[in-house]
């Protein structure tokens, strides 16, 4: 093999920072370094993806694919194509680009050659076959991982194990597959493994507990996860655990706090290729759903749809909580009908563990849409699968299906012994929102049973739960909203006005400082921009300002303003590098496709047509007619992205001191392109300005 030519001080800067862990640093002697050799390249390649730059990970992997397969060291060679699939499966979801250069990797290993490039290249077709709904490939895959890894590269093993027990989970032998999940944890936990694998093990172990809903273990192993991540931030692993951060925050029923984890998420997670991103997109969908702002969940599970990703039941849900119960009624059925060949590491296709939230949203749905049939058989099978993994979770949810058609049904006593399980249940989890949604349901029986004193028991503890969640205002679920004279996506204050009732909220700017007094509550927070921008938006409720305007008016200067106008953009949507990988990927995709057709596989064949179809699409959103680039960046999404972040710096400011009015704010404010604030026209705020 040859030596690098580079700079040696360069080198040992680089090697010496990549030993405690400064990834940015190492990144920058590396390319200091000048020209490499392979084994420098492959030293590049790992920091490169630890430093967060996948695109010159994967480029310098598949650079040193070339140059040892051009050396004739196959095995090296071989190995360098399996991290490019490793990579584009891990980062990218695109199965099709995995797939091509696991073949490249095949034709250069031997059969079952014990290398540590065989042991990887097993574990990463284990999880290719587990992710495009193979399972039983998977399994031996998995196996052979083990087998050779053990013997050969230790971080393979510990990795092929998490997938061994991510099937027999799937194949419902879930004692046994949390016993080996617990064993691949204390190795991550060890320090025995590299950063890279340690990550991957524990990533892949919290989405295999968030899969099969065993959520005290899954909040154990994300905090874990957590103080790991903080000492050791590499790669795309940060962003993933705020993912995992937000659902169980969401779960804990802290919305608030989860939104901002799935936001930043998505700011972290956004690879060249951004399917991925999808996953964050469609965590924040269902925060916002939860917090009663079914356009916001719309707009970020329609994001999360146009990514290639499979934004349901949640959208649904969102159709439902609009009162479009016949639009919900039908994308749910053709959801479980014909699920989108999308891979998701918490719930693999082609497992009932993936259909199980679909069934638990489909009975509210068929119910709402008075299609009684559709929801019994719904609940049937849910109650199924929650039998055969013994969730606590699913068992919650399939009580409450249950519960729900019993009810429908008119036999309200049995709705109610179902119900009250179902409150213990999720009260158990520590899930309030579930636990307040079921009380509800549990006071509709008790209703129908003649009951008013535990009717109204019940409905009280439901909404001061409902209160409690949303910091002093109501959120009712959509699914209820035929008990209730509201509309539940449109929360109301319901806490006591203050003593003296003539006194107007106030969001008043004296000096250096702005006086709030919201609902008897008073704070005093220092003047910023964001500040300043909510002052215009609440003066005005309902006005939609576009950034420019709000950019603008912050500055006394009117020159300033109009250069704000004139500014220039800045630069392509996709530049140059990107639209090669976009290129390079689609020239693979469409490769897996001709070996699709070859052998007659239909399900490779349509998982490759969606991807395929996914990078058209992002290559058009960015290439205009004639090949022109869209311009992306202009001064309106300058100004967007300046006034978005000004305005979530307030807003975290007034959730720190006036919570109440934080909240408040978190449903009534939009923000993109054009702002607005927008109160409940039924509760008006008052605000002196």
């Amino acid at each position: 093999m040859s030596h690098a030519g580079g700079h040696p001080a360069a080198l040992e800067q680089a090697r010496t920072a990549a030993a405690r862990g400064a990834w940015s640093d190492a990144y920058d002697a590396y390319l200091r370094a000048g020209e490499l050799g392979p084994a420098e390249l492959a030293e590049l390649a790992g920091v490169a993806y630890a430093a967060g730059h996948l695109d010159t990970a994967i480029e310098t992997w598949e650079r040193l694919h070339g140059e040892l397969a051009a050396l004739g060291e196959d095995t090296g060679a071989a190995g360098a194509a399996v991290r490019v699939a490793m990579h584009l499966l891990f980062d990218t979801a695109l199965m099709a680009p995995v797939r091509g250069w696991l073949r490249r990797a095949e034709q250069l290993l031997g059969p079952g050659a014990a290398t540590p490039a065989y042991a990887w290249f097993a574990v990463v077709r284990a999880y290719e076959r587990l992710l495009s709904g193979d399972p039983d490939a998977a399994r031996a895959w998995a196996g052979r991982a083990v087998i050779t890894g053990s013997g050969t590269d230790p971080a393979a093993a510990a990795v092929g194990r998490v997938a061994q027990a991510r099937l027999l989970i799937v194949d419902g032998d879930v004692e046994e597959g949390l016993a080996l999940l617990d064993d691949a944890g204390a190795t991550a936990m060890s320090g025995d493994l590299d950063p890279l694998s340690t990550g991957v093990v524990y990533c892949e172990l919290v989405c295999a507990l968030q899969g099969l809903a065993q959520y005290d273990l899954a909040e154990q192993w994300t905090e874990a996860m957590e103080r790991w991540t903080r000492a050791n931030p590499i790669g795309s692993l940060h962003g993933r655990c705020r993912v995992h951060r937000a659902e169980i925050l969401r779960l804990r029923g802290q919305c608030a706090p989860a939104e901002r984890q799935a936001l930043l998420a998505c700011e972290e997670l956004r690879p060249y290729v951004r399917r991925e991103l999808g996953w964050p997109l469609t965590e924040l969908g269902r925060i916002r759903l939860r917090r009663g702002d079914p356009q916001g969940a719309e707009e970020a599970l329609l994001a999360a749809h146009r990514l290639g990703w499979d934004p349901e039941p949640w959208l649904s849900l969102t159709r439902l909580a609009a009162g479009d119960a016949g639009t919900a009624a039908a994308t749910i059925r053709q959801a479980l009908a014909h699920p989108l060949p999308v891979p998701s590491k918490e719930l693999p296709p082609s497992t009932a563990l993936r259909r199980a939230p679909l069934l638990a949203a489909q009975v509210s749905i068929a119910l709402a849409a008075a299609d009684a049939d559709t929801a019994r058989a719904a609940a049937r099978e849910l109650a199924e699968v929650a039998a055969r993994y013994g969730s606590s979770a699913l068992s919650g949810a399939a009580l409450r299906a249950r519960g729900e058609v019993l009810l429908a049904e008119g036999d309200a006593a049995g709705a109610a012994e179902a119900l009250a399980d179902a409150v213990r249940v999720w009260s158990e989890i520590g899930a309030p929102y579930e636990t307040a949604e079921c009380r509800l349901l549990l006071a509709d029986a008790r209703r129908d049973l003649g009951d008013p004193e535990a009717e109204n028991l019940e409905r009280g503890a439901a909404q001061a739960t409902f209160e409690q969640l949303a910091g002093g205002t109501s959120e009712q679920p959509a699914q209820h909203a035929r008990t209730t004279t509201e509309h539940p996506a449109q929360p109301r204050v319901t806490e006591p006005a203050p003593a003296d009732a003539t006194e107007a909220d106030l969001f008043v700017r004296e000096g250096d400082y702005w006086t709030v007094l919201f609902d008897g509550r008073r704070a005093t927070v220092r003047d910023s921009k964001g500040m300043r921008h909510l002052a215009r938006l609440l003066a005005a409720p309902g006005r939609e300002f576009h950034v420019l305007d709000l950019a603008a008016a912050d500055t006394d200067d009117p020159a300033a303003a109009a250069r704000l106008v004139r500014a220039p953009d800045a630069g392509p949507l996709l530049d140059e590098r990107a639209k090669a990988a976009y290129r390079q990927r689609l020239a693979e995709i469409e490769e897996d496709l001709d070996d699709a057709r070859a052998q007659g596989d239909l399900a490779r064949q349509e998982q490759a047509a969606y991807e395929r179809d996914f990078l058209i699409a992002e290559l058009r959103r960015a290439v205009g007619l004639g090949g022109r680039d869209r311009r992306a960046g202009a001064a309106s999404e300058r100004a967007r992205a300046a006034v978005t972040q000004a305005l979530r710096k307030a807003l975290a400011r007034l959730h720190a001191t006036c919570p109440p009015l934080g909240e408040h704010l978190d449903r009534t404010i939009r923000t993109g392109t054009y702002c607005v604030y927008l109160p409940d026209p039924r509760s008006p705020v008052a605000w002196t300005t």
